[in-house]
C-alpha cells in the first residue's frame, strides 16, 4: 500500500487532536483507541522511510565499567 506525507500529516494531527476519526479523500476510519491511531502511523512512518531508502531510527545505549 503506498501512503503520502499529507496521509501521515492528517493521522498525527489527529492524534494530537485527541480524535480517533480520521478522513482522507473519501475515506473515514475510526480507530479503536489511540494506542490504535498510533501504531498506524507507525506503521505509515515506516512505510514511507522505506519507500525512500531511509533506515528507521536507531537508539543505543552507553555502558561503562569502573575497571
Amino acid at each position: 500500500m503506498t501512503f503520502t506525507q499529507t496521509e501521515l500529516d492528517e493521522l498525527k494531527q489527529a492524534y494530537a487532536s485527541g480524535a480517533l476519526r480520521v478522513t482522507h479523500a473519501d475515506k473515514t476510519v475510526e480507530y479503536g483507541s489511540e494506542i490504535d491511531l498510533l501504531r498506524r502511523i507507525r506503521m505509515v512512518e515506516g512505510e514511507l522511510r522505506s519507500s525512500t531508502g531511509q533506515s528507521a531510527p536507531t537508539v543505543s545505549f552507553a555502558s561503562f565499567s569502573r575497571g
